[in-house]
């Protein structure tokens, strides 16, 4: 079965999120919010890093409830930075307190968070033919003004490169290679 080159095909996790997650298109307001945490975790990072530590992050983040997240005193912050489930950078675990601040004021501002990202692809996803990997770009104009937007609206860990990501995590836009299984998906 063919996929894209940037699966590790030793590594199961990859190959069950390239299989069965990655370019399908996420309405779900808390899967949104929680694949943009991890994307901004990975800043630095590869994916494979969060993957392995995504039990960990659901688990130490409250599932990635927003409503909760913004409670975080001090206290649970201290010991977010002390847990080896998760990256334990004090910017990138503050940044999931402040975007859940501002996840909730856009899912009051335009009904869901869904409605507010999905705007940036006019509600559908964009489908892309590579025939390899290398072809795929890092960053698009649609990333370039939604980073920008999301940096507006208060959001942080939110770079055109790691909007780029997100949309290709969340289905906004599918970028698998001609030749992978999944592409016609």
């Amino acid at each position: 079965m063919d996929r894209c080159s940037w699966v590790k095909l030793d590594e199961p996790i990859y190959v069950k999120y390239h299989d069965e997650e990655w370019g399908v298109p996420v309405y779900d307001d808390r899967k949104l919010f929680e694949m943009l945490c991890l994307e901004g975790a990975q800043a630095g990072l590869s994916w494979l890093t969060i993957l392995k530590r995504r039990e960990g992050y659901l688990a130490a983040f409250d599932q990635f409830d927003a409503k909760k997240i913004v409670q975080y005193d001090e206290e649970k912050l201290e010991a977010l930075r002390n847990d080896e489930r998760i990256i334990r950078n004090r910017l990138k675990i503050k940044s999931v307190v402040t975007n859940a601040e501002s996840f909730l004021a856009i899912q009051k501002q335009y009904g869901s968070f869904s409605n507010y990202i999905w705007s940036f692809v006019d509600g559908k996803p964009m489908i892309n033919s590579w025939e390899s990997f290398g072809q795929v770009p890092v960053t698009t104009e649609i990333s370039d003004r939604m980073s920008k937007q999301l940096k507006k609206d208060g959001f942080k860990f939110v770079g055109s490169t790691i909007c780029y990501s997100y949309m290709q995590a969340v289905g906004m836009v599918n970028d698998h290679t001609a030749n992978c299984h999944c592409f016609k998906r």
